[in-house]
């Protein structure tokens, strides 16, 4: 058994990226030399691959990456998704039933051979509306307006919801006993007066996520970094936990360390910092895992 394989698994929003939704340079070149040099290195987000992919298209990352807070695992060195959960029909029903009586928009995402469309009923309310556009306009993302019962509910994977907490905790609260459905909710940290709700599977979680990657890439170890509450299940999954500086209190409070602000590069100064060259051990990767070998942590 190798004691020193490892992975080093990061959220984006709030923990590697800056408060301008970006990789600095700074991180950028230095993760890379460090994956060139043998890091292993992942990345967990809320986000879907439309908009990671190209926040990550400057690095060069070959373990697979957890998406949408673990409902998909992507392939990037294959551009495929390899694992991916979906929310059972009459989940998916119960979903649009509350959100149509409490009168609330969101987003609903749908995977279909391998292909995700995102929709929307109504740009009515404001931060849906911000939402859509931002991503439209930044990310050159499709969205498609539509009734969500009008949808075949057999391949969606995923709800959105972002507003005030008096109209998002109604929607939480009327849905937490829903069979087959995991819900988080969580503060934007671009708009502080804001909070998603996001609704998918309960097999899925970011903890599911580093699980699988675990499990599949046979890890001994992995070292994560987060800065919300959708991390806290993440970093329930690793054996070191590192929260940046701005993080939720809640996710500092069972942190192993705390390193640098997001806007700081917090993430890569850390791995820097406490990260030392290779092994020269051989490590045979499982299917779809990095074939270099990891670098050992210097605190143990």
């Amino acid at each position: 058994m190798n004691k020193n394989k490892a992975l080093y698994i990061s959220d984006l929003d709030g923990t590697l990226l800056d408060g301008s939704a970006e990789l600095s340079e700074y991180t950028t070149n230095a993760l890379n030399a460090m994956i060139a040099n043998g890091l292993h290195f992942s990345i967990a987000t809320a986000r879907t691959f439309a908009t990671s992919g190209q926040i990550l298209a400057d690095l060069k990352l070959s373990i697979p990456i957890v998406l949408m807070n673990g409902v998909l695992i992507y392939d990037i060195k294959r551009q495929r998704y390899i694992k991916a959960n979906k929310l059972p029909a009459e989940t998916v029903e119960a979903i649009i039933a509350v959100l149509r009586s409490l009168n609330a928009a969101g987003l609903m995402y749908e995977l279909r051979d391998s292909e995700m469309m995102t929709y929307y009923e109504s740009l009515e309310q404001k931060p849906i509306r911000d939402f859509v556009e931002e991503r439209m306009t930044r990310y050159n993302k499709t969205f498609r307006q539509t009734a969500f019962s009008d949808v075949s509910p057999e391949h969606i994977i995923y709800f959105t919801l972002l507003d005030t907490y008096d109209k998002i905790k109604p929607i939480h609260d009327t849905l937490a006993a829903q069979l087959g459905l995991n819900l988080t909710m969580y503060k934007d940290i671009y708009s502080p007066d804001l909070w998603y709700l996001e609704m998918f599977s309960d097999e899925a979680s970011k903890k599911n996520g580093v699980d699988y990657l675990r499990q599949t890439c046979g890890y001994e170890r992995i070292i994560c970094f987060g800065d919300n509450l959708n991390d806290l299940p993440m970093f329930a999954a690793c054996d070191i936990r590192v929260a940046v500086e701005n993080a939720k209190p809640e996710v500092k409070a069972i942190a192993d360390h705390i390193c640098d602000t997001n806007n700081n590069d917090g993430v890569a100064k850390w791995l820097e910092e406490y990260t030392q060259p290779p092994t020269s051990e051989g490590i045979t990767p499982s299917v779809g895992c990095s074939n270099t070998i990891v670098r050992r942590m210097s605190n143990g």
